[in-house]
């Protein structure tokens, strides 16, 4: 049985890396050319001096937030807000929408998702019939399995979501080597097939995304002889990570560029460390140029043990936006990283603490530092107030002293 998808996974990283910026500057030329969104964000940006990740990291970080307002702003014009470079038609098949709502387009491409790798990855080969009981309807994650299933060349069964029932009536009669869906929609079928006594022998594997799953889960689908891995996918840039048989991590895509940045910044992290992943494409139907997914991760060091060269990534580890309310104000990450770029000879981590108890708030600039002078520790102090306007007290730790966590406010306060 073959090992990798295609020869990109074990590819020599360097190679990797210089296919990957050899793409950047024309993708960003074409995102300025092509996408009236991005033509306004990067207005200013010379697209072929963007060959490096330095580069990169100059560039503005759009976040989901700024895609939805875009699009609303824009829906009598151009529903997908200008970040679309196809139109209605033979090049743009279907539309999906996630909250908000934000419309995503699908394009031609035969794998326009690029989810055939974490399928193939998850162990599903040309000749098997999937189960796929992610939703057909609005989000786009039916399709982007059926997609994939096709192009490594499986048959679908579209199951979709609910009628429990009838899917287990499915399962028992068309023998499908596997599932893909959410994890917890497998367990209520396999539950649902004890109550009914009807074993499910063919269902030996699964690709399970869009909820967490947790290593008792796991097992408990292993128990039941089901082998189960996890991707890591959103409806605005496609695949970005899968797991391996090695579980050691998730193998980013070959698709997407990927920056690990602090929360409420563009600004890269030292490795290891956790923040938010920002994603690159290179679709160019749409083009997502610094995409800020609001989800946490951290990279992992070395390579997967399955001779996959990719970096590898921790998985999801909460969310990056932490927005609080301190005093009746909303405070934001991106204000801490507007507090610590005026001090820019401050490289450690840095959180705001929240302690006390609701209305009787206490906030606290905690700076990995080997120490500070009065009158930084006051600038700082004034720095705080000037972008939040809050007072806060300033508290220097070692540098490696903060947790390791993504945070960038914590809430301490006391809820009783």
């Amino acid at each position: 049985m073959a090992l990798f998808f295609d020869a990109l996974e074990n590819q020599d990283p360097a190679a990797r890396e210089a296919r990957l910026m050899g793409e950047l500057a024309s993708q960003v030329a074409h995102a300025q050319r092509a996408s009236a969104a991005f033509a306004d964000i990067l207005a200013s940006v010379d697209a072929p001096s963007i060959t490096s990740r330095t580069a990169l990291a100059s560039l503005p970080v759009t976040r989901k937030t700024q895609l939805l307002d875009r699009q609303k702003a824009q829906r009598a014009q151009d529903p997908m807000g200008g970040f679309a470079t196809q139109s209605y038609g033979a090049e743009m098949p279907q539309i999906f929408a996630s909250p908000g709502p934000i419309y995503e387009p699908e394009g031609r491409a035969a794998d326009y998702w690029r989810t055939a790798r974490a399928v193939f990855a998850a162990g599903f080969r040309a000749g098997d019939l999937i189960h796929n009981c992610f939703s057909y309807h609005f989000t786009p994650a039916g399709s982007m399995m059926s997609c994939a299933a096709r192009a490594i060349g499986c048959t679908v069964f579209p199951g979709g979501t609910g009628q429990t029932e009838q899917q287990v009536q499915a399962m028992a009669e068309l023998r499908p080597a596997g599932y893909i869906g959410t994890p917890s929609f497998l367990r209520i079928i396999l539950e649902k097939a004890d109550e009914m006594g009807i074993a499910l022998p063919s269902v030996k594997k699964a690709l399970v995304s869009g909820e967490a799953l947790p290593p008792s889960l796991r097992d408990w689908f292993g128990a039941r002889g089901v082998d189960t891995y996890q991707c890591y996918a959103t409806a605005d840039v496609g695949l970005i990570a899968y797991e391996t048989p090695a579980r050691e991590g998730l193998v980013l895509d070959e698709g997407v560029i990927v920056e690990i940045v602090r929360p409420g910044t563009g600004d890269p992290v030292e490795p290891g460390d956790v923040g938010e992943l920002v994603i690159t494409t290179l679709n160019p139907d749409y083009p997502m140029i610094r995409f800020g997914t609001g989800d946490l991760s951290a990279e992992l060091p070395g390579h997967c043990p399955t001779g996959r060269t990719n970096t590898r990534i921790k998985g999801w580890m909460g969310r990056a936006d932490q927005t609080t309310k301190v005093r009746g104000m909303f405070i934001h990450a991106a204000q801490v990283g507007d507090v610590m770029r005026k001090f820019p000879a401050l490289s450690g981590k840095a959180r705001l603490v929240v302690t006390g108890e609701m209305a009787n708030d206490a906030l606290a600039l905690h700076v990995e530092a080997d120490g500070l002078s009065p009158d930084t520790l006051a600038a700082l102090a004034a720095a705080v107030r000037d972008v939040t306007k809050l007072r806060a007290d300033v508290t220097v730790v070692p540098p490696g002293g903060l947790p390791n966590d993504g945070k960038v406010i914590e809430d301490a306060r006391s809820y009783a």
